[in-house]
């Protein structure tokens, strides 16, 4: 489902720029009425751009869509024009896989940003891998998209070579939670809920391991349909427990309304929850039931970030309506991932791409894995797993009805 019409955000291209012949869009010089000729390349971008986590990822998309108009308005690569195509997934890892052949039909495109669900990011990668077509995921957490279904008993494996994440895993995530709430606010039982999808599940799971091995109990456990509103009996199973708080994993369309419903049983306990669970919309759905949940999320607060400060800027002059919300710095540093790693290739390859695409994608693709900037987010560089070399974490609270930050860090494994 195409969100809407391509995006075309151009520059000036000297003249004598890039001629391409099967990858890239070609203008021969005269057929654009200014002697000049230049490259196109399409940058694709899969997220939810309607429905529940619509909040999300609009902040995905507008935030690469920025990236993509300052790179054509500084001439980051000489002689390539870049565009955004943006494609909403509506969160299902169905509707991703086949929003990611469509991508890989398109012979202009060559570097995807996306998507956010886990589970959609497993459904598209072997469809990328196979066309060698580099995907830098904003947002992406579970640790084994990266190193392998084995990888919590040390085996780890890279899956696929094509894939790459500026946002840091679950593997970390969850143990972050758990050593704060466990050694700073002095909680030790915990009731703990996750939605059985990819992404909550594993995050839970890296949480209730973690705060077990700290000492602390895990009175109670229990699954939601991230699709159900009525979570009446869960939250009774809650107050009876005796737990301190609640560990949810999922997303925030489940997470207001079941921490909402738990404190109308009368167990006036914090929910606490991952980085799908960072967002206006959770406050939104929960309203004054929302205040002391506390959320995890990457990196350090933008607005606390020297480096975040001209997105910030330009994000705001942007005019979007739409906050760039959790990810939409990841977001932004995705994009400009795949822009330096085309850049690359152009300058090791005489000034062009190849012209052959699977040839350009592969290039593109090998490239990535020596990517390495400042970017808005901080330092940008993937290891040999294609996991971000920024292990920074935050926690944050709501109070006042505002997401609050309460402490951030490394996590200390």
């Amino acid at each position: 489902m195409r969100h809407r019409s391509l995006l075309i955000l151009t520059t000036a291209v000297t003249a004598g720029a890039l001629t391409l012949s099967a990858c890239g869009s070609r203008d021969d010089d005269g057929e654009d009425g200014g002697g000049g000729g230049g490259t196109t390349v399409v940058i694709g971008l899969d997220a939810p751009l309607t429905g529940d986590l619509s909040a999300l990822g609009i902040g995905i998309e507008n935030s690469a869509e920025l990236a993509v108009k300052t790179a054509n308005e500084n001439e980051e690569v000489e002689g390539v024009t870049f565009e955004l195509e943006a494609l909403d997934d509506v969160a299902q890892a169905q509707q991703g896989q086949q929003n990611a052949t469509k991508l890989v039909g398109n012979e202009d495109v060559m570097g995807v940003v996306g998507p956010l669900n886990s589970d959609v990011g497993q459904s598209m990668q072997k469809v990328f891998a196979d066309a060698d077509l580099v995907q830098v995921s904003p947002a992406n957490t579970n640790p084994a998209l990266t190193q392998g279904e084995n990888w919590q008993s040390g085996d780890k494996n890279r899956p696929f070579d094509t894939y790459f994440r500026t946002s840091t895993t679950d593997a970390i995530q969850g143990p972050f939670a758990a050593q704060y709430l466990y050694n700073e606010e002095k909680l030790t039982k915990v009731f703990v809920i996750d939605d059985k999808k990819t992404y909550g599940a594993g995050l839970a799971g890296t949480f209730a391991r973690e705060f077990k091995n700290l000492g602390g109990k895990v009175v109670g456990t229990d699954h939601v349909n991230p699709d159900d509103k009525d979570f009446s009996a869960v939250a009774t199973k809650v107050k009876n427990s005796g737990a301190d708080f609640v560990y949810y994993g999922g997303e925030y369309p489940a997470g207001a309304p079941l921490a909402a419903q738990v404190k109308e049983t009368g167990a006036k306990i914090p929910t606490v929850g991952g980085d799908a669970l960072f967002s206006g919309e959770y406050i939104s759905l929960a309203k004054k039931n929302a205040e002391g949940d506390i959320a995890s999320s990457v990196g350090a607060p933008l607005e606390q970030l020297d480096t975040a400060k001209q997105f910030i800027k330009n994000y705001e002059a942007a005019g979007y309506k739409d906050a760039y919300e959790a990810y939409g710095g990841y977001s932004y540093d995705s994009t400009w991932a795949i822009i330096q790693a085309v850049k690359a290739v152009v300058e090791e390859n005489d000034g062009e791409l190849p012209g052959d695409t699977d040839e350009a994608r592969l290039a593109i693709t090998e490239a990535m894995q020596g990517v390495s900037f400042e970017g808005v987010t901080g330092s940008v560089a993937f290891d040999e797993y294609g996991d971000t070399t920024n292990k920074q974490l935050s926690l944050y609270q709501v109070q006042d009805g505002k997401h609050v930050p309460l402490t951030s860090g490394e996590f200390e494994g």
